[in-house]
């Protein structure tokens, strides 16, 4: 999959010089970064040293209000009740 990084005057200095220092593609210095700061958070997530998902959502959490009280119950049958009735509409 490709991904277009825009990158400041010296970030793009210091990929090139590490991409040439270790003999790889500025492509390779940027996929083991990203690796490394994914495994980096998991393993601060599965040690609880990182923010909780909570405290990284918090500001988005409850904020919505409105909308049917039991809009997360029920999914499967309110899903294939849809489908039946666009699928009644379409014939």
């Amino acid at each position: 999959m490709a991904v277009t990084v825009r990158l400041d005057r010296r970030t793009e200095d210091r990929l090139r010089v590490a991409a040439r220092r270790r003999g790889v593609t500025r492509s390779e210095v940027i996929r083991e970064a990203l690796r490394a700061g994914a495994k980096k958070e998991k393993k601060e997530a599965s040690e609880g040293n990182g923010p909780s998902m909570y405290e990284r959502w918090r500001d988005v959490v409850g904020i919505e209000q409105g909308g049917p009280p039991d809009l997360s119950e029920r999914t499967g049958e309110k899903v294939a009740r849809m489908l039946r009735e666009r699928h009644r509409r379409s014939r």
